[in-house]
């Protein structure tokens, strides 16, 4: 009996000693980018300010790059990554308009809908680099330790629906300006004039303005990878700094 007392006394002090050992390691890493929780630079190590000025900077630079590439001409359309599609609620439709002979209206609808978020994007960067202002200390310090796309996955949730409302105009201009609604408006009218069919009506706006945000995230990923893993993507000092203690 005591020698079994004894060696479950000595599996419980192990196993304390190994989560002790683990929480110690975990710790470490962090401190060794942040220097702790000091606000100071000591040594080289990063300071808090340091972390969330470099976060900022590289969604910065993320956000112009992709809304540089997104906003040129097949920026969206010739992306097989963020390219939009016709709207998925209202699938039927195409279906049916390509039976009726309408294949070449449908495919230029579905080329005017990625115009429209090309034209939108020419005025996003600037929605975005407003969104990231109140980053935290906290948040920096977690996004910095996190995953090649931890900065653009907090921007997407802290800020999709400002984003979104703040969007909407900017896209409502894309889609009068490419004259979206005149490649749309024959294709819906001949389908709601079949006999048995469900009407439909999506509201082409909303579908625009949240197709061209993703696609926009999905760049900022792709950029903000790039800045994590790439030396030749930390194109400032600070970037450098906060980034190359990560390679």
């Amino acid at each position: 009996m005591r020698s079994l007392l004894f060696a479950m006394a000595l599996l419980i002090c192990g196993s304390a000693i190994q989560a002790q050992s683990i929480r110690s390691r975990a710790n470490n890493a962090i401190n060794q980018a942040t220097g702790g929780n000091s606000n100071q630079n000591k040594g080289g190590k990063l300071s808090n300010d340091e972390i969330v000025s470099g976060l900022r900077e590289a969604l910065t630079i993320g956000s112009n790059n992709a809304a540089g590439k997104a906003a040129v001409r097949d920026g969206f359309f010739k992306n097989p990554l963020i390219r939009i599609p016709f709207p998925k609620e209202a699938r039927v439709v195409e279906t049916k308009a390509r039976q009726i002979g309408m294949g070449s209206q449908v495919d230029r609808f579905v080329m005017t809908l990625n115009r429209a978020a090309e034209e939108a994007s020419k005025e996003a960067a600037p929605v975005f680099v407003n969104a990231v202002k109140t980053m935290s200390i906290t948040d920096g310090i977690n996004i910095l330790r996190g995953g090649d796309n931890a900065a653009t996955t907090y921007l997407r949730g802290r800020t999709t629906g400002e984003l979104t409302n703040r969007f909407s105009p900017i896209v409502k201009r894309a889609i009068q300006k490419v004259e979206l609604t005149r490649f749309w408006n024959p294709i819906i009218t001949a389908y709601n004039r079949l006999p048995g069919v469900k009407k439909q009506n999506p509201d082409l706006d909303r579908y625009v303005t949240e197709r061209t945000l993703e696609g926009l995230f999905t760049l900022i990923g792709q950029e903000e990878a790039k800045i994590r893993k790439d030396p030749a993507a930390q194109v400032t000092n600070l970037l450098k700094k906060v980034f190359g203690s990560l390679l």
